[in-house]
């Protein structure tokens, strides 16, 4: 089973501001204290595409567990350690088109894909469906994103697989019982619903984060739109630089 969500929204800044928001919006809780489950970002790679200037970039956040907590009580001990105190790897790619104006995003976990994988794709783009006459001035203020984040539980699919063969094994030795086929038609609507569960409860947590997610956006572009970029770095600077001196005390 596969559960999609799809939202959409307006940033009220223009498209080069709001892709630099997008690559400063985990770079300090001070800056956006929508970011503490954020422990930290690194960039594997990052280039400019020569033939079209688009710039690649490939990043690597660890954060703390997207698993809910929901979702973890439903899961073997074996397969979370005991206990939902995890941190998980995601994966972010992104390809930034300056001049045409667009940017794609995809981030997806690295963790627990065997019991649910979350991949979130965002398309920003400059508005395209303004009239003529105002096109400009709406592809100046505003930008427009398309979330969509795709759920698959693998647990519920492995669950019905051994399930299937311990019924086909007791089926093979008891060919004369009724009571193997009910139990294993039971037994695989008890995997699906624990697929569906993992899948449902994942996507309302998801829709919470994403709520934070803009209003941690907006916080980044409305510091842009009031001290600049110098600013920004500058309070990310100080902030980096109180880190070390609060750990020490």
């Amino acid at each position: 089973m596969v559960l999609t969500h799809t939202t959409n929204h307006t940033y009220s800044h223009p498209f080069p501001t709001v892709t630099l928001a997008f690559f400063l919006r985990y770079c300090s809780p001070q800056l956006n204290p929508f970011a503490n489950h954020v422990l930290s970002t690194d960039t594997i790679s990052s280039h400019v595409d020569p033939g079209t200037g688009r710039l690649h970039t490939t990043r690597i956040h660890l954060k703390k567990s997207r698993l809910p907590p929901a979702v973890m009580k439903l899961l073997p001990a074996s397969l979370t350690g005991g206990t939902t105190d995890k941190a998980s790897y995601i994966l972010e790619t992104s390809i930034v088109d300056m001049r045409e104006g667009w940017m794609a995003t995809e981030s997806r976990n690295l963790n627990f894909v065997g019991v649910l994988s979350v991949v979130e794709r965002q398309l920003y783009a400059v508005p395209e469906k303004a009239p003529p006459h105002a096109q400009r001035a709406s592809a100046d203020s505003t930008t427009d994103v398309e979330t969509r984040v795709v759920f698959r539980s693998r647990l519920g699919e492995r669950i019905r697989d051994r399930l299937g063969q311990a019924q086909a094994q007791a089926q093979a030795e008891a060919a004369a019982s009724d009571s193997g086929g009910g139990g294993g038609f039971f037994a695989r609507l008890g995997a699906r619903g624990i697929q569906r569960s993992i899948e449902t409860l994942a996507s309302t947590k998801t829709q919470d984060q994403l709520g934070k997610s803009r209003e941690g956006m907006r916080i980044i572009l409305e510091r842009l739109r009031q001290t600049g970029i110098m600013g920004v770095l500058e309070l990310r600077k100080m902030a980096s630089q109180r880190g070390p001196e609060a750990a020490a005390h």
